[in-house]
């Protein structure tokens, strides 16, 4: 576990949760990084409250920030369906949720709706899963989402349920390349550092009004300039 400085000692230190989902949060030489993670570091800093960041897998981490005090985890969708769970810092992004499918795809898919009849692959656990499942879909979850993509060339789902982006080039690999590809913006959410209930009203006002003044003094732009064009390190 990785800890920012030690600030405002009226307030408690929080534990700021996400999990490895390169480029906006990873784990580089034992070092918590990514461009939301950069975000998130200057809304801490910029509110001077102490903080210590970790890297676990989502459901682990999602658990932890509903059940234990100071404690929050991004990059969270703030849905309906997580309203009153949380107590919310943000919007940090927009992401689009779309449907990816194989391009030689027989069936109509214009709306949401097309999709009832259909089964869809998600990422157990996510925003993604909850909203489709809630709204009565036949979700195929499981706990390696880049399991989805094998499933479609094997034509074991019909659809991945994928978040993205605005503008973004969403997943790709050699092996899918003119065989699967986004099909239909099906959702946008915004995403959010979500916070445990028992996190004081007072922090959170001071969060946001931080990320309020980042906006406007245009460091979040610079974070997202600083990575625009990154790619993922070669393998050793």
């Amino acid at each position: 576990m990785q800890a920012g400085p030690a600030r405002c000692a009226d307030m408690p230190t929080l534990t700021l949760l996400t999990e490895h989902a390169p480029p906006a949060s990873m784990l580089e030489r034992g070092q918590v990084t990514g461009r939301e993670t950069d975000k998130i570091r200057a809304i801490m800093d910029r509110a001077g409250t102490a903080y210590r960041l970790d890297v676990l897998p989502w459901k682990r981490a999602y658990h932890m920030a509903q059940t234990q005090p100071a404690t929050c985890v991004y990059s969270t969708s703030r849905t309906p369906e997580r309203e009153a769970l949380f107590k919310w810092v943000g919007p940090t992004m927009q992401a689009d949720w779309v449907f990816y499918g194989r391009l030689d795809h027989e069936f109509p898919l214009r709306t949401l709706e097309d999709a009832r009849s259909l089964r869809i692959g998600t990422y157990n656990g996510d925003a993604r899963d909850e909203f489709l499942r809630n709204r009565g879909f036949q979700v195929d979850a499981t706990t390696n989402d880049l399991a989805n993509p094998q499933k479609l060339l094997l034509k074991r789902i019909d659809l991945w349920a994928v978040g993205l982006r605005p503008g973004s080039p969403g997943p790709e690999r050699p092996a899918w390349k003119g065989i699967i590809g986004p099909l239909l913006v099906f959702h946008q959410v915004q995403i959010y550092l979500a916070c445990n209930q028992a996190v004081p009203d007072q922090l959170v006002e001071r969060l946001n009004t931080a990320l309020a003044e980042l906006r406007r003094d245009g460091t979040l732009a610079k974070i997202e300039r600083r990575y625009a064009n990154w790619t993922p390190a070669p393998s050793p």
